[in-house]
């Protein structure tokens, strides 16, 4: 799998572990950036990596910020788009079998690497499960398009 990875200063440490737990695993990694824990803003990064997903370049991606808020907020804003903040594998589990997530975010200053190493685990290894969900998730797409404020 193509896996599109990147994170802002505050993830950069559980980025690198989540890399090299990646390439461990077979997988493709595109790494967005950051390359260091110097101050930068999260959407610099993560923008690259959503765009690899809705391009095509990428199966899927890992956003990596302090909390994951951020990434998450900025992931949500494009459509097609289905980013879960993730803090444990019950999470991860529920964000594929339900939403189909397709960006999994997580905190890297609220989880450590092994938990991290965890979700990844199950988030890249469960299926979508369809029927009911996918009439839910087309809502959403419809919607997102409709609403003009």
């Amino acid at each position: 799998m193509r896996i599109s990875l990147a994170s802002d200063h505050g993830g950069f440490q559980l980025k690198e572990v989540v890399k090299e737990y990646l390439q461990d695993l077979g997988h493709q990694v595109l790494d967005r950036g950051t390359h260091s824990e110097e101050s930068c803003d999260y959407p610099d990064y993560g923008f690259e990596a959503v765009k690899d997903v809705l391009s095509g370049v990428s199966d899927r991606a890992v956003l990596i910020c302090g909390t994951g808020l951020g990434m998450s907020i900025l992931a949500n804003r494009f459509k097609g788009i289905r980013a879960t903040l993730c803090f444990n594998e019950y999470m991860a589990r529920m964000s594929r079998l339900h939403n189909n997530s397709n960006i999994l975010v997580l905190g890297g200053r609220v989880i450590g690497a092994e938990v991290a190493k965890g979700i990844v685990d199950v988030w890249l290894n469960t299926p979508f499960e369809g029927g009911r969900h996918e009439r839910r998730l087309s809502k959403l797409e419809r919607l997102g398009g409709e609403y003009k404020g």
